[in-house]
């Protein structure tokens, strides 16, 4: 993190509407970067995440290169989001300012909005304030290009926009960054809201593409109509977290947006939404993955169940409109899962309809299966006995004259099972597998992802 020695403020930006919609603090909040071009916006994001990296560019009108970034201060972490440049269009400054803002905002848990002191107050400042104010979602204004004592005096115009105080910044030189963050900090919903959640109820994100059924079956699973159900894809844009019951167990229910294209390739609204699933993710502690069943496995569904393997969350794969396949589909579904989905044959698997309900209680049994793996903890005893079983039955093979040993293994988490070899030499990809394979023939690990990291014993000089 890049920051000035200025001290710290004390007190946040007013919030233009004391009701700030629903509690947006599960998962690490959004900080939406907004402004129009040329204000420094990337400049400052660079500033503030601590590294130079590639942002959009100030291009009017683009709405889809938005680019999130991991960001931390004050022990506090939260999502950066640049959000381009917002200027006026061959089809009117005002409908353009704010379709662009409406899209900033809406995942936003706070907007910072970047001016340029230098400039002043212009026509699409003012038309993007407009906006702001029926955003309900506090605003923290920061007037750029502060290089000096002297412009200072020029920030202090902005108070005019009627957002607050303006804090000046310059986020070239990191002038004044450290006051702006700790008021941006201040803002974000408090910390304490996220930890409540997490000692509670075990978490269960649905996920999937759009129009597989997710909110369908939330809706089943819950017994009544909690969420909207239509047959138009993207229904649902945030996750929306219900508390259910299921088997005598509460659980907290996460139906999250369908995710159509890679983050980074989805425009408007998709982004955001690809964006708060993401997040849904990482805070779930098992993910339903939802697949159509009536059709073919596609490239989308793949992607979302790598991410759910990426997050080292428990895995459900969910087979839904299952009274919609006949026996020739069935027979090629299996096919499909042969051939595209081996990666993830340590899966829970469950064949349902969504809609009539068939089979949708099976879910239950699977989560607390999948919970049961995704907590799983071996006795560094008990997982030495055994690596020394199976190095002694099925050695690593010689290569290049040499052949390397685990000399010690531990697990040092559950939730995801982690595991760190200490070896003689590298392993091959293909015999780490192996282990882990059979790690889940032993021990179990059912329809959890198991991380396997090897650790050479360094040779003498340094060298490994």
């Amino acid at each position: 993190m890049m920051n000035d020695t200025t001290p710290a403020a004390t007190s946040a930006a007013a919030d233009p509407a004391a009701d700030s919609g629903p509690t947006r603090a599960a998962g690490r909040p959004i900080v939406a970067v907004v402004g129009r071009p040329n204000v420094g916006k990337s400049t400052l994001v660079n500033r503030i995440i601590g590294r130079r990296e590639a942002v959009v560019q100030d291009v009017p009108g683009v709405t889809r290169d938005r680019v999130s970034y991991d960001a931390e201060w004050i022990g506090r972490e939260f999502v950066l989001v640049d959000t381009g440049g917002w200027a006026p269009s061959a089809q009117g400054l005002a409908g353009q300012i704010a379709e662009q803002a409406e899209i900033a905002i809406m995942a936003a848990d706070v907007v910072l909005f970047v001016v340029d002191a230098t400039v002043g107050t212009t026509d699409v400042d003012e038309a993007v304030v407009k906006v702001l104010r029926r955003a309900k979602r506090p605003v923290v204004l920061a007037a750029n290009k502060v290089d000096d004592s002297r412009t200072e005096a020029e920030a202090a115009t902005m108070w005019n926009l009627g957002l607050g105080e303006p804090y000046p910044v310059s986020a070239l030189h990191g002038r004044g960054t450290g006051d702006l963050l700790d008021v941006v900090v201040a803002a974000l919903p408090p910390a304490e809201e996220v930890v409540e959640e997490e000692s509670g109820p075990h978490r269960v994100a649905v996920v999937g593409k759009p129009n597989v059924g997710k909110s369908s079956l939330l809706n089943q699973l819950a017994g009544e109509k909690r969420v909207v159900v239509d047959d138009a894809s993207g229904t649902t844009v945030d996750p929306v977290d219900e508390l259910v019951q299921i088997r005598d167990e509460t659980y907290v229910l996460i139906d999250t947006a369908g995710i159509r294209k890679r983050v980074k390739e989805a425009s408007g609204h998709e982004y955001y939404a690809s964006l708060r699933t993401h997040a849904a993710i990482e805070r779930a502690e098992v993910c339903v993955v939802v697949i159509d069943s009536s059709e073919p496995v596609t490239e989308q569904d793949l992607r979302i169940l790598s991410m759910v393997e990426d997050a080292g969350r428990a895995l459900v794969i969910a087979y839904n409109k299952w009274d919609l396949t006949d026996d020739e589909r069935r027979y090629y579904l299996d096919r499909e899962i042969e051939r595209d989905l081996v990666q993830f044959g340590w899966a829970g698997r469950v064949n349902i309809s969504a809609l009539t309900g068939r089979h949708v209680d099976k879910i239950g049994v699977a989560v607390e299966a999948a919970l049961e793996g995704w907590t799983t903890r071996i006795s560094t005893g008990k997982l030495n006995a055994f690596l020394g079983r199976i190095v002694a039955a099925h050695p690593h093979p010689v290569r290049g004259g040499k052949q390397p040993r685990i000399l010690f293994g531990t697990q040092p988490q559950s939730g995801p099972p982690r595991f760190i070899l200490f070896t003689t030499g590298m392993l091959e990809p293909g015999y780490v597998r192996f282990v882990e394979r059979r790690l889940r023939e032993d021990f179990g690990f059912h329809a959890s992802p198991i991380h396997i990291e090897v650790r050479p014993r360094a040779a003498r000089g340094g060298r490994r």
